[in-house]
């Protein structure tokens, strides 16, 4: 699958019971929600749909173009994203933007 454009931000909750927040878009969190009836995770929630194409944005969708695949249907886990400490800087602000913190 080529280049996502992300337009959400979700919830993500680990089989352990910790949560965390992640930008991305409806194939992702249909595949979240695939992962989760696998029991790879233990649930995904949307927190807010269409968030602005912002700049920040932008450089998080290249960070993680550059990084990471969309899963297949047939994913046998689920891999959370790592980000580095200068794309958080974009993270953190496409959360204040979308008043999520």
């Amino acid at each position: 699958m080529g280049q996502q454009t992300f337009t959400l931000i979700e919830e993500i909750t680990r089989n352990d019971g910790s949560k965390y927040t992640e930008i991305a878009n409806m194939i992702m969190n249909g595949r979240a929600e695939l992962a989760a009836e696998c029991h790879f995770i233990k649930e995904v929630r949307i927190l807010q749909l269409n968030i602005p194409h912002s700049a920040h944005v932008v450089n998080y969708e290249d960070y993680i173009n550059e990084r990471y695949q969309v899963p297949e249907e047939d994913m046998d886990h689920w891999e959370e994203w790592k980000k580095d400490d200068k794309i958080m800087t974009d993270f953190n602000a496409v959360l204040k933007e979308n008043h999520i913190s």
